[in-house]
This record gives C-alpha cells, sequence and structure tokens, in this order.
C-alpha cells in the first residue's frame, strides 16, 4: 500500500495547471496546453459535476484563479495507480522525469521528454503502399516560483513522411497542419520544428497576464468556430480578470500573426524575406448564470497588415480592450476584419452537457453565397451508459463560405488565419458531423472517431469526406501523457459537383508518444 505522501502526490497528477497557487500546499500541475483531446476527458468530467462550482472551462489553456472557491484538482489517480512503494517504478510510471521541489514549497520545476517514434503503412487508390513515419524529439519543462509566478517551454524537432492527402496539403499550404513551415527532408519527407512557452503572473488576486508563444481554443466541442487550437503557434499577450466573486471571467488577448507572403521589406541575397505580420485583438467575456449554464460573448479583430516594409503601424484602437465597441466604431465590413461570436455550456445533469456556438463574419450578403455565418452544437455523456469513464460526444458545425475572409476580396492580409490556415473551423467551408467515444480502464485506453464532411467551393458542394480513426493503447506515464498505441485511420473523398477522381485512403500505425497536444488531419 501506498505510502500517505505517495498517495497525495497521484492524487494532483492531473490536476488543472497550478498556475497560481494560493494555498499553503504546491500541488502538482499538468502542463497549460490545449490539451490533447481524449486525454483531456478527464478533466472535463470532473469539471462537468454540478455539485463542484463550475469554472470557466470555455476557453484554453485554463486560468484557474485558486483561492477556496476555485481550488480544484481532477481525482484520477484512481485510473493509473500501482500498488507499490518502489520510488524507481514510482518515476517510471507516475513522476515526471526531472521533478525538483523546495522544502519550503516555494519553488517547483520539472521537465520531460517529448518522444513521438512512429511507424505506419498507407494504402491508398494511387499506390498499393507507402511507408509512414514520425521521428519526434524534444522536451517541455515548466515551473513556479513563489505563489504568483510560473513558467513553461516546449520544442519539437520532427522529421515525417505522411499519407498523400496530408503531404499535398503540405506542399499547397507550405506548413505542417499547426506544426509551421517545414523543410524537405530527403525525398519526400518533411522536417519541421516548433516551440512554445510563456510565463504567467498573478499581479493581483484576480488578475492573470501571460506573455508568450503559443495558441488558445475557445469553445467546449472538438472543434471550435471562434478560435481553434488548429493553427500554428503565435506571440501573445493574455490579460485575465475574474469579477462578481468568479462569476465573470473576462479575456484580452493580443497576438501578432503572419501571412505566408513576402513582407515586403528589401532582404540581403541569399536570405530568407520576411513575411507579411498581421496584429490581431481578441476579447472573451465568460459568465456563470449558475452552476449549470455558462454563457460567452466573443469579438477578435485582425488589424490591417503591416505596409510595404513590413512595419506594423497599430491605430489605439488595437489596445481597446472593451468588447464590441470596434465593433460600433469600424462595423463588420471595414478593412479591419472583425468576427463576432456566441459560447453556451448547459449542464443537463452531472453527466450530460450541451455546448453551442455562433459566429457572424460578415452580414452583407452581396453575394450569392450569402452571410458569412457558422454554428455549433453538440453534447457530451461522461460515464456514458453507467459505464465509468466512458465518454461519447456528438457534434455538427456547419461555415458558411466566405468566412473568416478579408472583408474585401479573398486575400489573405487580413483573414482571421495563421500560417496559411485558419484560426478556426478546420475542415474549410461547408458542414461536419463528427461522433467521438473515448473509454479508459486503468492505463488501457480505447477512442474513436467519426467525421463525415460536405465542403463547399463557389457555392456548390466540392466533396464530402468520411474519415474514421480507431485507437488502442496503453498509458505509461500519465504525468505528460506517454503511451504507447496502435492506430487505424481511413479516410474516403468522394468528389460531387466537380470532375475529379476519388480517393481512398487507409493507413495503420504503431507509436511510441508523448502525446500532450491535438494535430488535426481530419480533414
Amino acid at each position: 500500500m501506498y505510502k500517505k505522501q505517495n498517495i497525495n502526490k497521484l492524487k494532483v497528477i492531473f490536476g488543472l495547471f497550478v498556475l497560481l497557487i494560493n494555498s499553503k500546499i504546491v500541488k502538482a500541475q499538468f502542463y497549460n496546453l490545449p490539451n490533447d483531446f481524449f486525454f483531456n476527458t478527464i478533466t472535463q468530467k470532473n469539471l462537468s459535476k454540478i455539485d463542484s462550482v463550475q469554472t470557466h472551462s470555455s476557453i484554453e489553456p485554463y486560468i484557474p484563479f485558486f483561492n477556496k472557491r476555485y481550488e480544484f484538482v481532477a481525482d484520477s489517480y484512481k485510473i493509473f495507480k500501482y500498488i507499490t512503494d518502489d520510488i524507481a517504478i514510482d518515476k517510471v510510471f507516475f513522476d515526471h522525469l526531472i521533478h525538483i521541489k523546495s522544502k519550503n514549497k516555494k519553488f517547483e520545476f520539472k521537465v520531460d521528454p517529448l518522444l513521438n517514434i512512429e511507424l505506419g503503412r498507407s494504402f491508398s487508390d494511387t499506390t498499393k503502399y507507402l511507408n509512414t513515419s514520425t521521428n519526434t524529439r524534444g522536451f517541455i519543462a515548466s515551473g513556479n516560483i513563489g505563489k504568483d509566478f510560473y513558467f513553461e517551454t516546449m520544442f519539437a524537432e520532427n522529421q515525417s513522411y505522411f499519407p498523400y492527402y496530408i503531404s499535398n496539403f503540405n506542399n499547397q499550404t507550405k506548413v505542417v497542419p499547426g506544426q509551421g513551415r517545414y523543410k524537405t527532408f530527403k525525398t519526400t519527407g518533411y522536417d519541421y520544428a516548433f516551440s512554445s512557452g510563456f510565463i504567467s503572473y498573478q499581479p493581483i488576486k484576480n488578475l492573470n497576464i501571460q506573455i508568450g508563444h503559443g495558441k488558445q481554443k475557445i469553445g467546449n466541442g472538438y472543434r471550435s468556430i471562434l478560435l481553434s487550437d488548429n493553427a500554428f503557434n503565435y506571440p501573445y499577450i493574455r490579460a485575465t480578470s475574474q469579477w462578481l466573486k468568479g462569476k465573470l471571467q473576462y479575456t484580452n488577448i493580443y497576438a501578432v500573426l503572419m501571412n505566408l507572403e513576402t513582407g515586403g521589406a528589401k532582404t540581403p541575397p541569399y536570405t530568407e524575406p520576411l513575411f507579411q505580420k498581421k496584429a490581431i485583438s481578441i476579447q472573451y467575456l465568460s459568465y456563470n448564470l449558475n452552476k449549470r449554464i455558462n454563457i460567452g460573448l466573443f469579438q477578435s479583430m485582425v488589424w490591417n497588415s503591416s505596409d510595404s516594409m513590413n512595419r506594423q503601424h497599430l491605430e489605439w484602437q488595437y489596445f481597446n480592450p472593451i468588447i464590441f465597441s470596434n465593433l460600433g466604431f469600424y462595423g463588420l465590413n471595414n478593412k479591419n476584419n472583425i468576427l463576432l461570436g456566441a459560447n453556451a455550456s448547459f449542464k443537463i445533469t452531472s453527466k450530460i452537457n450541451a455546448y453551442a456556438q455562433f459566429m457572424a463574419d460578415d452580414f452583407s450578403n452581396e453575394t450569392k453565397l450569402g452571410n458569412a455565418i457558422g454554428f455549433q452544437v453538440g453534447v457530451k455523456y461522461f460515464d456514458a451508459f453507467k459505464i465509468n469513464n466512458l465518454t461519447i460526444q456528438i457534434e455538427y458545425n456547419d461555415v458558411k463560405e466566405g468566412s473568416y475572409n478579408s472583408p474585401f476580396g479573398t486575400t489573405s492580409n487580413q483573414s482571421f488565419s495563421h500560417y496559411n490556415q485558419t484560426l478556426a473551423f478546420t475542415p474549410g467551408y461547408g458542414k461536419e458531423f463528427i461522433a467521438l467515444a473515448d473509454y479508459k480502464y486503468k492505463r488501457f485506453f480505447i477512442n474513436t472517431k467519426l467525421n463525415l464532411q460536405w465542403l463547399t467551393l463557389s457555392g456548390y458542394e466540392f466533396y464530402n469526406n468520411t474519415i474514421t480513426k480507431l485507437t488502442l493503447g496503453y498509458t505509461i506515464n500519465p504525468a505528460y501523457n506517454f503511451n504507447v498505441s496502435l492506430i487505424y485511420n481511413y479516410r474516403q473523398q468522394i468528389f460531387t459537383d466537380f470532375k475529379a477522381s476519388n480517393n481512398n485512403t487507409t493507413f495503420y500505425s504503431l507509436s511510441v508518444k508523448s502525446n500532450l497536444y491535438n494535430s488535426y488531419y481530419d480533414f
């Protein structure tokens, strides 16, 4: 049987990220990322309990303000425990690779490896088979100094061989989905690296400030039509405050995005040109009506991109923190691209949660494509059919063509995008039905996902996709989601109103990886 101190340590491995510690006990924390969707189901399940105080869980990474009212630790140790007192086994199966704590509880530092050794084969219409693989090496580290200061950094270097449809996307956009630009690796492979990091400081009780390089997500669904974590990392400043005893949370995000177009400034010969910069400001107001209902209001504005010398000239309104004030000043059809939205979640029971989003980019209705709007509805069912740790989720998304584009024309200067990917709905324009299921038994897990997509171009149905994914795995160390898994994917692409060959792709893979962040290859 575990000693008391070991039990206490296991109880908090899956705790919400202790950014700002206000209690006398230093609790272990998970990394402050929009975490892998299936790995995050335990935290989502605990947040859904009606008898617990509802946090503002519709924006990730979460910013928990740890007073007595909001302190929260996911009670997930029961799933991953071993009955042993061996320190070496504890290090391999529970704890972080390097984990240092000061005796006075005022300092904590941890480091874990980022690994992904994945081997597979892809079968498609165009070839008998294609070997696929990913080789990722990196690290993630975090720590806190005192109760008000937290820091985190991550770096990964990758070489990959992808199935054909992902390679085609890479070649067209010049980026690996969500992971930035690449260099050719050998003949058909891709070499790419990415990093993230931030510092977090709480100068007063109800205010948190973050400065870093990463990504955010707003919404309770698998997708988000307001702000998703599907695009590449970007530099940002995020200020989060709470009011009315925590019922109201207000977030301001100021970030710099990049168009993969030449910025215009002259560069020396044989050097890479600078890409065009653009600024974005985001406001999100989240309010808990009660323990069951949360509503959120969203506004973003992509500001006029830099000049011919790639210099950014920001108007004072860029720093205006008041939601919807820029809408009144500029309107929806200004050169500065405004996106509006609303988010809602409702705890029907402690096990069943419903959620929805609405997005509006343009109401001008000047073309046959109609208004640039979108909506999302979905439901989550935790411990489904009274089976512990079985989560089922169903979601429907509908985004009209023309959404997220620049107000004038289809150029990307002020589009709601970064590194040639939209900041919101991943597949593009059209409709999507998603069904997900995840089951965990001790350290074993199985999850599956079905995507049905009907995508449009120029007002016509362009093609539809059927994508299925099944994963069987075993969690070696939950502290950084180190697992081994066997994965099956199937993708069928059928062109409807356009003359093009249909595509069918099946690929299998075996991986050993630290699965901490989302990679969206379902398009």
